[in-house]
């Protein structure tokens, strides 16, 4: 317990320090005193830049760590698979694939793209799902499958790229994850239905509990584990989707941050749900503001960042496991 509580401590710890200094770093620099003050200042211009700018762009960098993260225990879960992760097994790439196809022949619709990115992700889901089932659930078919699926709707994605041309002058900002230019709609889109998805994925935490069990036990327990599997997996497709939608494509973060936070503070998902929402917060967070401020005025993406972290973390897990 006193460890689960140390590691609690220190991860929101971290959060408050690395938000205000997300917040005070960059082309304009305060003093965490000086930042305090300004925040009540109504006349401050630096701070009105920093509220405009900043403040949306580590909201949504929040949002999406929490949301990847918690996506990623919800999928490890319901696949019994440490390797699951939206961006690694095709839901995030699905989901990119059909918010490109709204933005280019259909951007009337753009309101309904967290809706419509949804059921690209779903539809990837599934179809791991169908491709891997054979009389249960194999781990290794499973991984396998959903890398191929992901391969599949990122060549789509960049084969969409490539062919439209100036089509696609949206695309870089679905295919991509830089969070420059955010802005408060930006926000209120993953706020909204992110908050809906990470109320919901705790609320399911006693279910997630159950399907580490076999699924006879649990069906003997009179556990419908069909029909846990079918809701469990359909609030980590709206997680991955409306960060897709909001933050680009990135990877492993799902993958990363659960295993990490199983170590600090066990595999009770009660506990696991909401720590790693706040590890997943606190990376996204802190990949961004380094992928911002380490080659200014360059910016490199919070995906790339990612990237360099999680391919080698996975080779590990795949020697290991």
């Amino acid at each position: 317990m006193t460890k689960k509580i140390i590691s609690f401590s220190i991860v929101i710890v971290l959060l408050l320090v690395s938000t205000v200094y997300a917040a005070t770093t960059g082309s304009i620099k305060m003093g965490f005193f000086e930042f305090i003050g300004a925040l009540f200042d109504k006349e401050n211009s630096q701070m009105d830049a920093i509220r405009d700018l900043r403040f949306p762009r580590i909201i949504v960098a929040l949002f999406a760590g929490a949301a990847l993260s918690v996506s990623g225990v919800l999928l490890q879960s319901v696949m019994r698979n440490p390797l699951a992760d939206a961006g690694v097994i095709g839901i995030s790439s699905g989901a990119a694939f059909v918010q490109l196809l709204i933005i280019s022949f259909f951007p009337t619709l753009f309101f309904m793209t967290p809706v419509l990115a949804f059921i690209g992700g779903a539809f990837a889901c599934a179809l791991v799902f169908a491709l891997s089932w054979k009389s249960g659930l194999s781990p290794l078919k499973l991984i396998l499958v959903g890398i191929a699926i992901n391969a599949i709707f990122t060549g789509l994605t960049e084969a969409f790229i490539s062919l439209g041309g100036s089509l696609n002058t949206s695309a870089t900002s679905v295919v991509g994850s830089n969070l420059t230019m955010r802005t408060w709609k930006d926000v209120s889109t993953i706020v909204t239905y992110g908050t809906v998805g990470l109320i919901a994925a705790f609320a399911l935490y006693s279910w997630c509990n159950l399907l580490v069990l076999q699924d006879k036990t649990a069906k003997s327990l009179g556990f419908h584990v069909a029909r846990a599997r079918l809701l469990i997996a359909a609030v980590a497709v709206l997680l991955s989707a409306v960060s897709v939608v909001v933050a680009g494509v990135i990877s492993f973060v799902g993958l990363l941050v659960p295993h990490i936070s199983r170590r600090l503070v066990g595999h009770d998902h009660k506990v696991l749900i909401p720590f790693t929402a706040l590890a997943g917060a606190l990376l996204i967070l802190v990949a961004d503001t380094i992928g911002r401020t380490i080659a200014t005025p360059i910016e490199i993406p919070a995906s790339t960042i990612m990237a360099i972290i999680g391919g080698p973390f996975l080779i590990f897990l795949l020697r290991k496991e």
